[in-house]
């Protein structure tokens, strides 16, 4: 599987042949410089809620490429208002199947609104198993409990979590989402975009080592191998 991060909280995976990009919030973005957004390629894009720093660009990716856009069903409506043609809509509940393998939405513990402050619906996460891996992309999330039913769903190779504090997860909460969701392995996401999220990523990553986990940091705009 290949992770390829691009800032914040927008990344892509390859894996199954396919390509799936998360959140995409390029313009505007402080960690994405010389990026150009029209080569870009996904087969999906997720979303896992909506605010801007997550939604800013799915729109006009989601109609260059052509992506399946698959998010929580009030975001669904509103990009099918929005002239996206490829969408499919999910809640929380039992695993979804696509051509790759099956999807499960998740609880998040956060907040969702459209850049108006209009309901965007529940904040979700991802669990995906597919043939050519398992992985669990958080999201905006508070450590939370339902992170312990995971491991019930699928046996994981890497999750993607939150770090920054403030409006998610913290460093020390996520390395008890890793114990949580029984994944040692942690690339971290939305960290040092802004100051209230800034942290000190050597420290950040001594505690996931001392913890007996690998907290993985790849800088914007790299790809990296899991």
């Amino acid at each position: 599987m290949r992770f390829t991060f691009y800032g914040h909280a927008t990344f892509s995976i390859e894996v199954s042949g396919k390509t799936f990009l998360f959140d995409p919030f390029f313009t505007g973005n402080p960690l994405i410089k010389n990026i150009e957004i029209d080569k870009i390629k996904a087969d999906y894009i997720f979303i896992t809620h909506g605010h801007g720093d997550h939604t800013g660009d799915v729109v006009a990716l989601a109609k260059s490429t052509g992506a399946v856009c698959v998010a929580p069903a009030e975001i669904a409506g509103w990009l099918s208002k929005n002239g996206v043609e490829k969408v499919h809509g999910l809640n929380h509940g039992g695993p979804v199947s696509f051509d790759f393998g099956k999807v499960r939405a998740v609880n998040a513990i956060h907040s969702s609104s459209f850049y108006d402050g209009t309901y965007a619906g529940n904040p979700v996460g991802y669990v995906f198993t597919t043939s050519g891996g398992n992985f669990y992309i958080a999201g905006d999330t508070a450590l939370t409990m339902d992170m312990q039913l995971i491991p019930l769903w699928a046996k994981l190779d890497f999750s993607v979590m939150p770090i920054g504090g403030n409006y998610t997860m913290d460093v020390a909460d996520a390395i008890h989402a890793a114990d949580f969701v029984k994944c040692p392995t942690v690339v971290g996401v939305h960290y040092n975009t802004w100051p209230p999220i800034a942290i000190d990523t050597e420290k950040a990553t001594a505690a996931f080592k001392a913890s007996g986990k690998k907290l993985l940091l790849p800088a914007p705009g790299t790809t990296i191998e899991l």
